[in-house]
C-alpha cells in the first residue's frame, strides 16, 4: 500500500509539473505570437491588397509628432488632416481634422524602389495622432497628400501638401 501512495504521488507532481510547462508555453506562444499594431491586418484598402507597390499602414497613436521636419493641413474638404514628415527614420504623423467616421489617411506616393505607394491610417478619431514608420529609398520626389478613408477601396486624398526629393 505505501509504495502505491508513493506512485499516486509521483504522478500527481508529474501531472503538475506537465499541466505548468504547457500553461508555460502557452503563455509564451500568445505573448510572441500576438500580433502588434505593426502585424495587424493592414487590407484596410484595396490597393495595398491588389499592388506590391503599395503599403497599407495602421499608424500607432501618439500624443504628436516629434521631431517632424515639415507639416502641412490638407483643405476642408480633405477634413483638415494634418500630415507631417520625420524625414530621419521615414516616419508619416497623420492628425485627424474631422470629427466623422472616417479615418484619416497620409499618403506618400513616388520615389524610387518597388514600393511607391505608402498609406498611413488614423483610425482613432478626431483630434488625434497616429504615427506610421515606413522605409522609402532617399532618391527621386515624394508627394504627401493628407485625407480619408471612405471605404476599403475608396481614399480620397487629392492635392499633394508636401513635396519632397533626397529624404
Amino acid at each position: 500500500m505505501r509504495h502505491m501512495t508513493t506512485v499516486r504521488g509521483g504522478l500527481a507532481r508529474t501531472r503538475r509539473a506537465v499541466g505548468g510547462a504547457l500553461a508555460l508555453v502557452t503563455a509564451a506562444f500568445v505573448v510572441f505570437a500576438a500580433p502588434t499594431s505593426a502585424m495587424a491586418d493592414e487590407s484596410w484598402y484595396d490597393d495595398c491588397v491588389a499592388y506590391a507597390s503599395s503599403v497599407c499602414q495602421t499608424g500607432v497613436q501618439v500624443g504628436g509628432p516629434a521631431g517632424e521636419d515639415e507639416c502641412a493641413t490638407a483643405s476642408a474638404d480633405m477634413h483638415y488632416t494634418r500630415v507631417c514628415i520625420n524625414f530621419d527614420g521615414d516616419y508619416v504623423y497623420v492628425k485627424d481634422g474631422k470629427e466623422d467616421t472616417h479615418s484619416a489617411i497620409a499618403a506618400v506616393t513616388g520615389g524610387t524602389g518597388s514600393v511607391t505607394g505608402r498609406y498611413c491610417r488614423n483610425p482613432y478619431g478626431n483630434g488625434t495622432w497616429a504615427r506610421c514608420n515606413f522605409d522609402w529609398t532617399e532618391s527621386g520626389e515624394k508627394r504627401v497628400y493628407g485625407g480619408y478613408r471612405v471605404s476599403d477601396s475608396l481614399v480620397h486624398a487629392t492635392g499633394a501638401i508636401i513635396v519632397f526629393t533626397g529624404n
